[in-house]
């Protein structure tokens, strides 16, 4: 599973949201500017969010968005599957964009990927935008294990 651009930055916008959730509506020109997000490329998105009614607006000089509903009833696995449709790594154990494979039948890895794609449906299903908001940010260590980097080609 890879996240797009696109649901990368709505992820981010909607955090801020989360950030300011009952405090004050936040303009579209800070969105942009504190997320590192392209204005125009998020007024798209901005659209897209209040579509689904996760996002609304307020017009005039101290206007700007909010979150439509509490940041415990929206959950990543939504807003994933709204701007990236699949979550399964290949396309053999994916629901909306199954294509199949000659050796789907003899295949030996593809339930560790099906096994793969529903512990992430799961994970996000289950992961509200406060829950996530909630969660310490992700130390450079972390990502750079060596334990996990040898060989390990991640």
């Amino acid at each position: 599973m890879k996240v797009s651009k696109k649901c990368d930055y709505a992820l981010r916008a909607l955090m801020t949201l989360v950030e300011n959730y009952g405090v004050q509506p936040v303009s579209i020109r800070q969105l942009a500017q504190q997320n590192f997000i392209p204005k125009r490329f998020l007024e798209h998105i901005m659209l897209d969010l209040k579509a689904k009614g996760w996002v609304t607006s307020l017009p005039g000089k101290n206007g700007g968005y909010l979150l439509a509903k509490s940041p415990d009833e929206i959950f990543l696995g939504e807003i994933v599957r709204h701007f990236d449709g699949l979550l399964a790594p290949i396309a053999c154990v994916s629901v909306s964009h199954y294509r199949s494979c000659p050796l789907e039948s003899v295949c030996r890895f593809r339930r560790l990927f099906l096994v793969i794609r529903n512990e992430i449906a799961l994970l996000l299903d289950q992961t509200s935008l406060s829950l996530a908001f909630r969660g310490e940010p992700v130390k450079r260590g972390e990502v750079f294990d060596e334990a996990l980097i040898e060989g390990a080609g991640i």
